[in-house]
Order: structure tokens, then C-alpha cells, then sequence
């Protein structure tokens, strides 16, 4: 899937990935390729990233929101 991680100061990630994983205000989600569309608040916590390498990054956040669009792009917009 193609990520996007955006925070009001800069880009923090933004390629391929293979997994994502973040806390919602509805609990935890993880998102893979070929995801159902999707729109949702994120909650304080660590969004968990893998990339094409299975190499792992990690982000805390405060709050921010989660698009994923059926064409298996997802864009995170999150307060750090």
C-alpha cells in the first residue's frame, strides 16, 4: 500500500507499506493492502509501520485521523 504520515510540521513517512498499525478511538486497527475504505479518529498512541523490507518505524502521537482509500492508499494526519 502506498502511506502517507503527515504531522503539521513535517512529512514522517511517506512510501510503500506492508502494515500499519494504530490506535482509534473505536480501540486498535491493523491496516494491510487491499484495506476496506476507511475513515477514522486516531487516538493518543504509537502508530507502528512496516515497510516493503519488513523494517519497523515508530511514531507516537496525540490524536490525528486515518483514510484509507480502496485503491490500497492510506493517509495518516496526526498531532505529535
Amino acid at each position: 500500500m502506498e502511506l502517507s504520515i503527515y504531522s503539521l510540521k513535517n512529512v514522517l513517512f511517506q512510501g510503500k507499506a506492508s502494515l500499519l498499525n494504530c490506535q482509534t478511538i473505536m480501540g486498535e486497527i491493523t491496516v494491510l493492502d487491499n484495506h476496506e475504505a476507511l475513515i477514522s479518529v486516531l487516538s493518543a498512541g504509537i502508530i507502528r509501520i512496516a515497510d516493503e523490507n519488513k523494517k519497523e518505524q515508530f511514531f507516537p502521537i496525540k490524536s490525528g485521523f486515518l483514510e484509507v482509500k480502496p485503491n490500497s492508499e492510506v493517509r495518516c494526519i496526526v498531532e505529535q
